[in-house]
């Protein structure tokens, strides 16, 4: 006889005030029933983010528990390690990996690049026309401190706006593109192996708002590692109203700061939040940190004015095939 799946009575609790839920009580390993899974989503349409510990996933176990919640799109960039190939829909996060991508000195060079000091927050492939709907994130090998993630409520930073300004953006439209926030030297070979890694970029036109498609809230949708500018405006008007905004969304009272141990899951909803690793290790010799994360394939975002995002350049977000089993770009990595 088939397994029963597992029925789940979850205990959440709240994280900070604006963002964030620990959930205790669910094995995530477990064949969840429909029921448990329903409560899992509404949680995230509430908190935004969701943590779990002692979890210990496996690939095959991480891509099953995703796959309840939509399709898995195929991973940002090629990575062909063996344990990977039957799974193009994981991304390893690691700077160890990273080093021996694009080089030795890569951490430090590409934040030295920053345009500013919040340049690391991001939504997750908003560059892309339809970016992912939702992440799950799992760590496999933490530093015994450090190497912390950041999540913002976009939902909350939108509404922290005074009204003039919320209808103001409420028309507006942005370029993404996937590094506007450095300033990368081709002269520098590592830059220069960067640089050429995302010669064919992706690139899309967004609303500054978008409307979630699930819950009807509106969240702002721009990001100061993704967001290059807003359309319709000079560069001078553009920077200053970017400025602004990146300044609501990553407001200290927004936000949550999650401590990894190994075995812990993050979930969250790319739709309305962005995020940033800590990026306090990179400095430390020996810190090994590895994470691997796969994410649901998106909706196109809509406006509260009905605009509907357009791909500038590259392809959409796709889920894996026998055609497709490789990543369909290889863009360096996004931080965690």
């Amino acid at each position: 006889m088939p397994e029963t799946p597992t029925v789940t009575k979850l205990n959440v609790r709240r994280a900070a005030g604006y963002i964030g839920a620990y959930v205790d009580g669910v094995d995530l390993k477990a064949d969840l029933d429909d029921a448990t899974i329903e409560q899992l989503r509404q949680a995230l349409y509430t908190h935004k983010v969701l943590f779990f510990r002692d979890q210990h996933l496996d690939h095959a176990a991480h891509v099953a528990f995703g796959e309840r919640f939509g399709p898995l799109a195929v991973r940002a960039r090629e990575q062909d390690t063996e344990e990977l190939i039957p799974f193009p829909q994981i991304l390893t996060i690691s700077p160890q990996l990273d080093r021996k991508l694009v080089g030795a000195d890569y951490e430090a060079v590409f934040r030295s690049k920053w345009v500013t000091s919040i340049s690391g927050w991001h939504v997750d492939a908003s560059q892309v026309v339809n970016p992912p709907a939702i992440a799950f994130l799992r760590a496999d090998e933490i530093p015994p401190f450090g190497g912390d993630t950041h999540w913002t409520n976009l939902v909350a930073a939108y509404q922290g706006l005074s009204e003039p300004i919320r209808k103001m953006i409420d028309g507006l439209q942005a370029e993404h593109t996937f590094w506007p926030a450095q300033q990368l030297d081709p002269s520098n070979p590592v830059e220069k192996k960067a640089i050429d890694m995302i010669g064919n970029k992706r690139m899309a036109v967004h609303p500054v708002v978008r409307v979630h498609p699930e819950t009807g809230e509106k969240a702002l949708f721009v990001n100061p590692s993704r967001t290059a500018r807003i359309m319709g405006m000079n560069p001078v008007e553009s920077r200053k109203l970017l400025d602004l905004l990146f300044e609501e969304l990553t407001r200290p009272q927004y936000t949550v700061r999650f401590t990894w141990e190994p075995g812990s899951v993050a979930v969250w909803d790319n739709r309305c939040t962005a995020h940033l690793a800590a990026a306090d290790i990179d400095h430390i010799e020996g810190a090994v940190r590895i994470m691997h994360r796969t994410s649901t394939v998106g909706d196109i975002p809509v406006g509260p004015d009905g605009f509907t995002s357009y791909a500038v350049a590259g392809e959409p977000l796709i889920e894996p095939s026998a055609d497709n089993g490789a990543p369909a770009d290889s863009s360096p990595r996004e931080t965690r």
